[in-house]
This record gives C-alpha cells, structure tokens and sequence, in this order.
C-alpha cells in the first residue's frame, strides 16, 4: 500500500514538474536551438530625442549545448596538472546580418536623418566568444 502511495506522489510530483517547466512559459521555450527574436529598436539624435526613428530588428536568442568533463590524463600533463577540467561549449550567435536604415524624424519637418544598424538575417550555435566586434 506504501509503495503505491509513493508512485502516486512521484506521479503528482513529476506532473507539476512537467506543469511549471520553462518549456510552457513561451513559445521560444519550446523548442530548443538558437532563432531570430524580434526587437523594437529606437534610436536617438541626442539625450533629449531630438530627432528619433525606430524600426524592427532581429536578435538571435536561444541556448546551445555545452559540457564540462575532467582532462584526459595528457591534458593535464601538458597543463602542469593545473588544467583539470575541460570545457565544450557553444554560443547562440547571429551568423548572417544586413545592415537597414533607421529614418529619424526630427520636430517641425526639419531634415531627418537616416542612420544605417545591424540586424541579424540567421541564427546558429557557434564557438563562444568575448566579443565579435
């Protein structure tokens, strides 16, 4: 009878898990990978927003695998024994982009101005890096 208890509560447990996991939370959680994510970009002639023009970009957003195992025994030969763990790891990064023009409008029908920005065209899990530009 205990036992059969137990399996209910495992059951119930593991249904609430599964209930509240991010995977449910949205629709970019459901599927695992990197994907284009839609931005609102605004972009300003000074602090005050003088002139101010906005347009839909792309971001790449998304998880990547990665791993962590201890060194192979050379490794850690080669590292004088300081190097024991080893680490794999990919990066959710823009692999294609094209550069648009933001229109900015300036107060009075004054010129306006267009600045040119990235925005990302395609997504993938590549080498991480500190920074690519």
């Amino acid at each position: 009878m205990s036992q059969s208890i137990s399996h209910i509560c495992l059951l119930a447990l593991m249904s609430l898990l599964l209930l509240f996991s991010p995977l449910g939370w949205s629709k970019e959680g459901q599927t695992p990978g990197c994907h284009l994510y839609p931005i609102n970009v605004t972009i300003r002639s000074d602090r005050r927003g003088t002139c101010k023009g906005t347009h839909l970009a792309y971001a790449c957003v998304g998880y990547c695998e990665s791993s962590a195992f201890p060194s192979r025994y050379s490794v850690l030969v080669a590292s004088n024994f300081t190097h024991n763990i080893t680490s794999a790891s990919r990066c959710c990064t823009i692999s294609k982009d094209a550069k648009v023009k933001v229109r900015l409008d300036c107060p009075q029908g004054r010129h306006y101005d267009e600045i040119e920005i990235l925005t990302a065209k395609a997504c993938r899990c590549d080498m991480c890096r500190k920074s690519r530009y």
